[in-house]
């Protein structure tokens, strides 16, 4: 048999408890380091000037050594090669045009006056001008293009613009074209379009004119005149196809003039005279 022995309690006796703080009574805090309570320095301002000022001493400082090695890099210009399909102009004349301008240095010549001085030429529609290192000078040239003559004064090319060169005497194979000053693009746009469409009839043009009061003249390499009148011109020549393929075809050799400023049809007006069943007036239904 085993005996547990239990030590009896004090009757009367209450459990102990911990002691309560008194009401009122402030907790004790520990005090922060003098360093913590501080305010901070605020080096945001330091920052936003740092970048600027470095940019400004590295480009000084660039700018510096460009200055002092320039005249060691810099070379007096070597060569000037001029590129581009030149039919109306030679080299020789360009590199003397540009001559007083290559005796500068590689950095110091002007190419914006190079290129004005080029394009001034009658010849010359667009030049493009650039360095090359180390001591050359690459020109690339656009010639112009003569389509027809205007006047007696100029030449047109295919952008309907005049230029002037000196030879003009030498282009009198070129269709004439002529026409107020400010109908220079209009005048060459209606040569373009009516050269397109008499093409199949065996015409070329030799002369096309816009007149004071804006009628068209035309006059043909194979002889025959055409009176346009002043507008639906596209639709005219359409007219004179149709009748040219069903009656005047067999003879155009006979015809002087064509009048298109009818309505609804034409008129002819023959060299010599015809057979009576000839027809001298077609009318277009």
């Amino acid at each position: 048999m085993v005996a547990t022995l239990r030590h009896p309690q004090p009757i009367g006796r209450a459990p102990q408890r911990k002691p309560i703080a008194a009401r009122g009574a402030s907790r004790m805090v520990a005090k922060e380091p003098l360093a913590s309570r501080l305010p901070k320095p605020d080096f945001s301002v330091l920052k936003r000037l740092t970048w600027p000022l470095l940019l400004v001493v590295l480009g000084f400082g660039t700018y510096e050594a460009a200055q002092r090695l320039l005249p060691y890099a810099d070379r007096p210009i070597a060569r000037v090669s001029v590129q581009g399909e030149l039919s109306y102009i030679s080299q020789q004349v360009v590199q003397e045009r540009i001559a007083p301008y290559v005796s500068a240095s590689f950095f110091t010549v002007d190419l914006a006056a190079m290129r004005g001085e080029l394009e001034q030429m009658p010849w010359i529609a667009h030049a493009e001008v650039r360095r090359v290192w180390p001591d050359q000078v690459s020109i690339r040239l656009e010639e112009q293009l003569p389509v027809a003559r205007w006047g007696n004064e100029a030449l047109l090319n295919n952008q309907g613009e005049a230029f002037a060169p000196r030879e003009l005497a030498h282009y009198e194979n070129l269709p004439l074209l002529s026409g107020p000053k400010r109908a220079q693009q209009q005048v060459m746009q209606q040569y373009q379009v009516l050269s397109q469409m008499l093409r199949p009839l065996g015409f070329s043009i030799a002369r096309l004119e816009l007149r004071e009061h804006g009628s068209w003249f035309l006059s043909t390499g194979q002889g025959v005149e055409l009176l346009l009148g002043r507008d639906h011109l596209v639709e005219k020549i359409r007219r004179l196809s149709t009748i040219h393929d069903k009656v005047l075809k067999e003879q155009i050799a006979n015809i002087a003039r064509i009048d298109l400023r009818y309505a609804n049809g034409l008129a002819v007006a023959w060299r010599t005279p015809v057979a009576p069943t000839a027809v001298a007036t077609a009318a277009v239904q």
